[in-house]
């Protein structure tokens, strides 16, 4: 393995930062001999981070993806910039990624955990009891690494709309069950009835959150629970409305979230809730997306650099992986100018992962 020398600014600052990367692939502030330069005059980070990105499920379909395919996704992501990448759900095991070169690392939060009839066809399990939660909820967060993953709500055929699946007793249960095993919860939540239930029986985080009331965001901000919005996915809404013609309340309620998408999500950046960029990929969005979103929470509201750390070292931290420093794995990406000017994150010039270079321009 080549022993690299980095040097150049990093973010939030802008500060000038000069690293080595040892034989073993961790970052080390020794200079190293016949080290090769990377990119010395670049701007630095250490790696993205797509917070919902569905490695494993077949694009356009739903349903598992193949090895070489689901492969395939996690090298499309690396090629973007994103060498981290939580798992929100995937109904195959990827665990053999693990020990490939040159691959993202992945979070796993289990598969997704429903009721029948009432999520996408062939990716969650499905409980015919919600007494099974609990239980279901250890299986998962065993199965996963410190993530659990449910479905908070779904259109319900009888009524028309979006409806929690769950009551609100069998949550506290089930988080607490999984809290207890050292695992968050999270929860895909489209609309605005399952958020109390769900945010008063301590979940950790909520995926899309487009039905945030300014109560919900308040319990959010106050209970430091966090927010990964999936905007470039909330932008099909009018695409899944106009195709339930069956069900015109709902896809009345659907075209309303997306149309106060920016409003809800700024409102909850403003409160202070903790926001981290996820793209959804997987299903009916294409991998390697990651610019797209920190757009779009700028759009939202954030500011570039806010935007940024979103996917990149808040969300590092938040996921517990360390970042630009001795002793931590060298996984970077190098940009030519800086990255929050327009356009610039989908330029990466070096993808560094574990100390290999892997995409060089």
């Amino acid at each position: 393995m080549a022993r690299w020398h980095v040097r150049g600014r990093t973010l939030p600052g802008g500060d000038p930062i000069e690293l080595w990367v040892t034989d073993d692939g961790v970052f080390t502030d020794e200079p190293l001999p016949g080290a090769e330069s990377l990119a010395p005059d670049g701007w630095i980070l250490p790696g993205l981070v797509d917070a919902h990105c569905r490695i494993g499920i077949r694009y356009g379909g739903g349903g598992g993806e193949t090895r070489e395919g689901l492969l395939e996704q996690a090298r499309i992501e690396r090629d973007a910039g994103v060498l981290l990448v939580r798992d929100a759900g995937s109904p195959v095991d990827t665990r053999f990624v693990d020990d490939m070169p040159g691959l993202p690392r992945i979070v796993r939060a289990g598969r997704h955990i429903a009721t029948p009839k009432r999520y996408i066809r062939g990716l969650p399990v499905d409980l015919d009891d919600e007494a099974q939660l609990p239980d279901e909820v250890r299986r998962q967060a065993r199965a996963g690494d410190g993530w659990v993953k449910l479905v908070g709500d779904w259109i319900d055929r009888d009524l028309g709309d979006l409806a929690p699946l769950w009551s609100d007793a069998i949550l506290k249960d089930a988080i607490a069950a999984a809290h207890d095993e050292g695992a968050r919860v999270t929860a895909h939540v489209f609309g605005e009835d399952a958020l109390p239930g769900l945010l008063a029986a301590g979940i950790d985080c909520i995926e899309h959150g487009t039905g945030l009331t300014d109560e919900t965001i308040e319990t959010m901000a106050e209970g430091d629970v966090a927010l990964v919005p999936t905007l470039i996915n909330i932008a099909t809404f009018p695409e899944i409305a106009d195709s339930a013609t069956r069900f015109p309340v709902y896809a009345a309620h659907m075209r309303d979230l997306h149309a106060r998408r920016y409003e809800t999500i700024g409102a909850a950046h403003d409160a202070g809730v903790r926001i981290h960029a996820g793209t959804d990929a997987g299903g009916s969005i294409r991998h390697g997306r990651i610019a797209d979103e920190v757009d779009e929470l700028r759009r939202a509201g954030l500011s570039a650099t806010g935007a940024l750390a979103a996917a990149s070292w808040s969300a590092r931290e938040w996921l517990g992986h360390t970042s630009l420093r001795p002793g931590a794995s060298a996984d970077l990406t190098v940009y030519s100018r800086d990255p929050r000017e327009p356009g610039a994150l989908t330029e990466p010039v070096a993808v560094m992962v574990r100390g290999v270079v892997h995409a060089r321009r």
